[in-house]
């Protein structure tokens, strides 16, 4: 028998400063629910939209996985790897932090705002040596599809990183559906509806609703309007 949990959309955390307006899934800075801290090894969804001209300031992380994923506008990424690169909608960057890194994020257009999602996964290995990559996906590979846009396989379609995890992305017309077979023993699947009403098995999610549903093999998703939707395939053990 599966098991799920539902995240509604007015029920996740917010904390707006003004330049920076982030939608919290899980416990994040002063954002703290002890109901909502993680969904296995997924730890942090935030849901980000940056001011135009702002950003974040050079931060450190160690040990985790960090998946971006611009949603709308242009968001300059440079960090103490050297690296210095623009994310845009139909990018994937990932950072593996491992043994610790530092980088900032900056809204560089003074006319419109970025939105991406910042995504943290646990690693299951500890201190490897920093990592940065990002790639260009087509967005017509999504179209009435899952597309694969993150595995553990370097080899494979995506970005890749330390953990036994599968991202896809979704958009479907109204009225098309798929089956999702779950990849890895003991994994689970989250989720997060971009747009649209979606159905996961018989629940219904709208636009910014969280699903997680675990102790299962496959799902059924269904779009009930047109929609866009990520899953986050993750182990539930930490």
């Amino acid at each position: 028998m599966s098991n799920s949990v539902l995240h509604k959309v007015d029920t996740r955390g917010d904390a707006n400063h003004g330049w920076l307006h982030s939608k919290h899934t899980f416990s994040f800075a002063n954002y703290h629910n002890p109901e909502r801290m993680h969904f296995g090894v997924l730890r942090v969804l935030n849901d980000d939209t940056v001011a135009a001209g702002m950003g974040f300031g050079t931060h450190p992380h160690d040990n985790m996985e960090i998946i971006s994923i611009p949603l709308e506008g242009d968001l300059e990424h440079k960090d103490s790897m050297g690296n210095v690169a623009l994310i845009k909608n139909g990018d994937i960057q990932v950072m593996s932090a491992g043994s610790g890194v530092t980088h900032s994020e900056y809204n560089k257009d003074r006319d419109q705002q970025v939105k991406f999602l910042q995504i943290w996964v646990f690693p299951n290995k500890r201190n490897v040596t920093p990592r940065y990559d990002q790639i260009t996906l087509k967005l017509e590979d999504r179209k009435n599809k899952l597309q694969q846009i993150l595995s553990p396989n370097p080899d494979d379609e995506g970005v890749w990183i330390h953990q036994n995890a599968w991202f896809h992305l979704g958009n479907f017309d109204k009225g098309v559906g798929t089956e999702y077979q779950l990849k890895g023993k003991g994994n689970g699947l989250y989720i997060f509806d971009l747009k649209g009403d979606l159905k996961i098995n018989e629940q219904l999610l709208n636009t910014r609703d969280g699903y997680g549903i675990w102790d299962t093999d496959k799902v059924s998703i269904t779009a009930e309007s047109d929609a866009e939707f990520l899953l986050m395939e993750v182990p539930m053990d930490i």
